[in-house]
C-alpha cells in the first residue's frame, strides 16, 4: 500500500471513508480482493509472502499497511510486512497495540492503520508513536505519519471538496485516486531515493513497465451499518484489468 486518504465523519451519510492505493512491482503474484476462508477476512492476498496490503473484518475491523520509505535500512531477511495486517484484523486495538510494541523491529518499516471502523488507529514503526484518527480528512503515505507530501496534500484537498460538495459517486473517488499529476521537483522528499525515482513515486497514481499501482480501493461505511468496497486492479500500463464490488452488514 502506498497512499491512503481517510474521512472520518466529515459526511452526513457515510462516517467513514477510504480511498487507498497499492503500489508494488508488477512482477509480485497477487490475488484480487476475496472473502479468505479460514481467516474470514476481505482481502487481496500476496501470493508471494502471504499477507494482504488492505482488509476487512465482518464486524468492521479494518487494517491498512504502507511501506515507510528508508531504503538504507532495508533488510531482506525480515518478515514480511503482509503478516500485520492479517494480525490487526484478527485482534482488538489492545492486542494490536502490544503485538506492535514486542515485535515491530522484525518488520521493516511501516505504518499500519488498524481498528474498528469507528476507532482507527496508525502507528508508526520508525518513530514507535500510535496515534487516534480523529473526525476530519487524514493521510498516510510512506513517510512519518505528520509528514505531508505532495501528493498527499492534493489528495486531501481533491477528497475533502468531494466530501463537503456531496459528489461522493464511485468513479469520481476513482478518479482521485488515478491522478498522475506529479510534483515540482523543489517539493519532492528525501527518502534516500534518486531524484528521478522520487519524482515518478511522486503522483497518487504511478505507472512504469515494472513498478506501479497495482489496485485502487474505495470503501464507504454507511450510517446504516452497511459497508460498501470497490476495487479497481490495474495492468503495468495502468488500465484496469478488472473490478469488483462488495457489501455486507456489520456484525455485532
Amino acid at each position: 500500500m502506498c497512499i491512503l486518504f481517510i474521512a472520518i465523519e466529515q459526511h452526513p451519510d457515510y462516517p467513514v471513508i477510504i480511498c487507498a492505493n497499492r503500489d508494488e512491482f508488477h512482477q509480485r503474484p497477487t490475488q484480487d480482493m476475496h472473502w479468505w476462508s479460514e481467516q474470514n477476512i476481505l482481502a487481496g492476498k500476496d501470493l508471494q509472502a502471504g499477507g494482504t496490503w488492505l482488509g476487512l473484518s465482518p464486524e468492521g475491523h479494518f487494517s491498512a499497511l504502507t511501506n515507510f520509505r528508508r531504503p538504507a535500512s532495508f533488510d531482506k531477511n525480515k518478515r514480511s510486512r503482509g503478516d500485520l495486517v492479517v494480525q490487526a484484523l484478527q485482534n482488538d486495538v489492545q492486542q494490536t497495540q502490544q503485538y506492535l510494541a514486542k515485535t515491530s523491529s522484525q518488520y521493516n518499516d511501516f505504518n499500519l492503520v488498524f481498528g474498528p471502523l469507528n476507532n482507527l488507529q496508525a502507528f508508526d514503526s520508525v518513530q514507535q508513536k500510535v496515534i487516534t484518527l480523529t473526525p476530519g480528512f487524514h493521510s498516510v503515505c510512506n513517510g512519518a505519519l505528520d509528514d505531508i507530501w505532495p501528493k498527499m496534500a492534493s489528495g486531501l484537498k481533491a477528497i475533502e471538496t468531494l466530501v463537503t460538495e456531496n459528489m461522493l459517486d464511485i468513479e469520481t473517488l476513482f478518479a482521485l485516486m488515478t491522478n498522475q499529476a506529479r510534483a515540482e521537483q523543489q517539493d519532492l522528499p528525501d527518502t534516500g531515493l534518486s531524484g528521478e525515482l522520487e519524482l515518478l513515486l511522486s503522483s497518487i497514481f504511478i505507472v512504469s513497465p515494472d513498478y506501479g499501482t497495482r489496485s485502487s480501493a474505495i470503501i464507504l461505511q454507511s450510517t446504516t451499518g452497511e459497508v460498501s468496497v470497490y476495487e479497481h486492479n490495474y495492468n503495468n500500463q495502468g488500465e484496469v484489468s478488472s473490478d469488483q464490488c462488495f457489501s455486507f452488514n456489520l456484525v455485532k
